[in-house]
């Protein structure tokens, strides 16, 4: 209670002219700057990064960087540790030979197989182009998972894979298992198995996953032009408020949309295509597109320009 009423009673540094502006720190010059003035409204900051950079061309053993990696808050003690090299000459042992001066504590178990899951997060999150913000977060879901010991007996590649996959549903960017499958070396199943178990520990649930989800990114990855896209969207929106593809998973019904947009647009995609893009087989693409063929004059857009018209569509 002390320590909370000891932080209140400190000074904020706040610009006087712009009070609710967020500051910029500028660690190269060591200001607190306001964004909306220019004006330096504090100094001295802290710099919490290493002391010198390595260059790429820099060999390893020849690290000027005297302070260490930056603080990891994951870590216990926020990775703020000493280590004592071996020593060399005769007064680092004593008359028996032992070393006088000894490492106290060195990086435990725990943090060593946190640290090793941290860089499969990273490795994977950057063969699939995805931000900063869902490798942080994923570290924290993996960290809370490690340190509840609720999921004894699966792998730490596994957990981490899960993670990955929650964070992207809980950040509004979902991938699919298989683009998950993709980066790991888990299996599909063994995801989906800690995926479920991870929720049940953390009690957190994820928003279920639409059509539209997908659908820019599908579009974008087969070079289609926006008003395929918005026809894609449309078709599949349709289909599912006439529940024309119920037990339907959004991904196939995406696929189908964007198949069923594309054949009556002048920029057509097979369903080969499609499948590949989409993780799908061409049967469930098919499958889903025979749904909602029936309906098709109800799904597209009233501004839709049609190159090829709708009772001309492949009826598969």
């Amino acid at each position: 209670m002390a320590s909370t009423s000891r932080m209140e009673s400190l000074p904020k540094v706040i610009c006087p002219s712009h009070p609710d502006a967020i500051l910029v720190e500028d660690y190269r010059a060591g200001d607190m700057i306001c964004p909306e003035c220019g004006l330096v409204v504090g100094d001295r900051v802290i710099d919490v990064g290493s002391e010198w950079r390595t260059f790429s061309n820099d060999k390893a053993a020849k690290d000027p960087s005297r302070v260490g990696d930056s603080q990891n808050p994951l870590l216990s003690g926020g990775d703020l540790t000493t280590m004592i090299g071996k020593g060399t000459g005769a007064a680092s042992f004593d008359e028996f030979g032992n070393s006088k001066y000894q490492n106290r504590r060195t990086m435990s178990s725990s943090d060593r197989a946190m640290m090793n899951a941290f860089k499969e997060i990273t490795n994977m999150a950057d063969r699939i182009n995805l931000p900063r913000n869902i490798v942080d977060r994923t570290n924290n879901l993996f960290k809370q998972v490690y340190e509840q010991k609720s999921l004894k007996g699966r792998s730490n590649d596994a957990i981490a894979s899960a993670c990955l996959y929650i964070a992207c549903r809980q950040e509004g960017v979902p991938r699919t298992f298989k683009e998950i499958c993709a980066v790991s070396r888990i299996s599909k199943k063994e995801i989906g198995r800690c995926f479920k178990l991870i929720l049940k520990a953390l009690e957190t649930s994820v928003d279920l996953i639409t059509t539209g989800d997908f659908m820019s990114r599908f579009c974008s990855n087969l070079g289609l032009p926006k008003q395929v896209q918005m026809a894609a969207t449309h078709i599949a929106r349709k289909a599912v408020e006439l529940d024309l593809v119920p037990g339907r998973s959004p991904i196939s019904v995406a696929a189908a949309a964007i198949y069923m947009a594309s054949q009556a647009s002048a920029e057509k995609r097979t369903q080969k295509e499609i499948g590949d893009i989409a993780g799908v087989a061409d049967v469930t693409i098919r499958q889903s597109y025979r749904l909602v063929y029936p309906r098709a004059p109800d799904l597209f857009p009233a501004d839709f320009k049609f190159d090829t018209p709708v009772d001309k569509l492949p009826q598969l």
